[in-house]
């Protein structure tokens, strides 16, 4: 399969997500009937639909930090890593012109910013993103997703984590969804919190997952 199709399924499957994730929360400040329980189960439908949707065409990272897991895991190859993530960012800015585009009045986007202390949601970023890999990388491989319930484990974790976390500092977990409402909002103060700890946080997954699963050579067997 072509590399560009790869790009062009990470292309995609960020728009939508960012499309659909943060359009639930600019239609939630204009009707006030989505509510933050219908933001959180939206992040996480989105996300569960697009890893079945594109899952074995890209892997469905949708999300730099998730790449540059993967990659530091050796479950994904270093060449590709940024192009995936130009591809990322670009449809999560496309995601944001368009929803400007459909509310022109709106004027945050769905961005993620701090309620709190910048400490404060740095910390809860990073944590919530290293539960986020953790799954990840036990559910998915680096370039195809595996297994049936991959995208409903991941959906899932996406769906709790924003529903607890999210008023506190926003539970983006991913560059990528931060990255595009703050550029085209014009907030980008505190969008090094949503690039560092996602970052972070996944990178953190690699070697605790690395310790607990994966087996040293000699007690692999032999086919």
């Amino acid at each position: 399969m072509g590399r560009m199709k790869k790009y062009l399924a990470e292309f995609i499957g960020t728009y939508i997500m960012v499309f659909c994730g943060t359009g639930a929360v600019v239609i939630d400040e204009q009707v006030h009937t989505v509510t933050h329980l219908g933001v959180a189960v939206t992040f996480g439908l989105v996300v569960m639909s697009m890893i079945y949707a594109l899952g074995s065409v890209s892997g469905a990272h949708m999300n730099p930090a998730v790449s540059i897991a993967f990659t530091l895991a050796k479950r994904f190859p270093a060449k590709s890593l940024i192009p995936y993530i130009i591809s990322q960012l670009t449809g999560a800015t496309f995601a944001s012109l368009t929803l400007k585009f459909l509310f022109p009045q709106n004027t945050d986007l769905g961005w993620t910013v701090p309620s709190g202390s910048n400490a404060q949601s740095f910390i809860l970023e990073l944590i919530l993103t290293f539960i986020l890999m953790l799954v990840i990388i036990n559910v998915a491989t680096g370039s195809k997703e595996q297994g049936m319930f991959a995208g409903l484990a991941i959906g899932g974790v996406v769906l709790f984590e924003a529903l607890f976390a999210g008023p506190i500092c926003g539970a983006s977990m991913n560059p990528a969804r931060s990255f595009g409402p703050a550029l085209i909002a014009g907030n980008l103060s505190t969008l090094w919190i949503y690039i560092l700890a996602p970052v972070a946080g996944a990178a953190l997954a690699v070697p605790c997952w690395r310790y607990f699963f994966k087996q040293p050579p000699e007690l692999k067997t032999i086919a």
